[in-house]
């Protein structure tokens, strides 16, 4: 019998998404099969391929242009790429890949779902019916789950389950630097306290609220006390101005793209997501590892990852963030280590590549390949 493969279909390497294709990949580091794993953008890249964790890496390196309407060319290449090995399976990470590898070849399809909202257009809702025989929908959380149910009422609930992102601890345990280096880096002082928040600077993450809540909060923080935002985006002019409409631009750093941010969260004293759309929180796991405190808002994915383990506020109320700022402020040591033994067997009981691996293993879509 031929070499079994997995076709791991991604629409490209940027932000999340290299790490979403090494989670998927190593699930199946111990079984019969091989992974696959093509990205329909972005240029060949070999700490890329080193990091996809795959046997084979292709890039198709196909402009956002080519990747519009129809999608022609990414089928006939997908196409192309599954008559050449004896595929069993097909993974693909947003709406675009699953549909390519739906149209592309003849095997089941897993369509992981990492927003919500994939399948609210009638198109997207009609393209899923036609293919529900041989495709399931995952969601990374289970509050993209439930969106992509209501999406598909006529859907029965074994075929939209949930696996949530996760993430390798102990490789970052070993790549994120001590607190000292990581303030020497992002050039902040040592000696203060600092609120930190990693994202994009786009209304779904709320950072709006976020330097209300601090401002409010500042009068009762230690003197230099600083709000460290790493991140860019459209928002960041408006961000700025409200700082110092707020009086608080001396305590508010916006820091810009920090290439590999999550090596310095160690930086912080506590890590705050204010997001109002969030569909999972990657950057609350990478917090976990270093073993900084949680602050998030109480609605979608983070709040999943968060509960019992971190400091969950409502979302969009500036006073209770500000009140749950200056609290862990004033918590004493004790408390905050049962935080961050707490954070890591959350981390290695929910949210590591083995407990996911159980998980994976056991959907009904997969009892044909175990």
């Amino acid at each position: 019998m031929s070499q079994a493969w997995v076709l791991q279909i991604c629409h490209g390497y940027d932000g999340p998404f290299l790490d979403c294709a090494r989670q998927y990949a190593v699930l199946f580091a111990d079984s019969p099969y091989k992974v696959m794993t093509v990205y329909l953008s972005g240029k060949y890249d070999a700490q890329v391929e080193a990091g996809s964790a795959s046997d084979e890496v292709v890039f198709l390196e196909y402009s956002s242009k080519a990747l519009r309407g129809l999608k022609l060319g990414a089928i006939r290449a997908i196409r192309r790429i599954a008559s050449e090995r004896n595929f069993t399976l097909c993974i693909a990470h947003r709406f675009k890949p699953t549909y390519i590898a739906c149209l592309a070849t003849r095997v089941p399809v897993i369509g992981v779902n990492h927003a919500f909202g994939v399948y609210h257009r009638r198109f997207r809702q009609w393209f899923a019916n036609a293919f529900s025989k041989r495709l399931m929908l995952l969601g990374v959380s289970n509050a993209v789950r439930d969106d992509l149910r209501a999406s598909l009422p006529a859907w029965p609930e074994a075929r939209i389950e949930t696996l949530y992102n996760r993430i390798d601890i102990e490789t970052l345990k070993a790549q994120q630097v001590t607190r000292e280096d990581a303030r020497e880096y992002l050039g902040l002082p040592q000696d203060v306290w600092v609120v930190g928040n990693v994202g994009r600077l786009h209304p779904d993450k709320d950072q709006e609220t976020l330097i209300r809540g601090f401002a409010k909060a500042l009068p009762d923080l230690p003197a230099g006390s600083l709000l460290v935002i790493v991140g860019r985006g459209r928002l960041e002019a408006r961000l700025r101005a409200l700082t110092e409409e707020l009086g608080v631009g001396h305590a508010v750093r916006l820091l810009g793209q920090i290439p590999n941010a999550k090596y310095y969260f160690k930086a912080f004293d506590v890590f705050a997501l204010t997001s109002d759309h969030e569909p999972f929180g990657m950057v609350l796991l990478e917090a976990m590892v270093a073993g900084v405190p949680l602050i998030c808002s109480d609605c979608g994915g983070g709040r999943e990852v968060v509960d019992s383990v971190g400091i969950l506020f409502p979302q969009g109320q500036i006073d209770a963030l500000s009140q749950k700022v200056a609290a862990v402020c004033t918590s004493a040591d004790g408390e905050l280590k049962n935080y961050r033994s707490s954070m890591i067997a959350r981390l290695n009981d929910q949210f590591s590549d083995q407990a996911v691996e159980s998980r994976f293993w056991s959907l009904p879509f997969l009892s044909r390949l175990s």
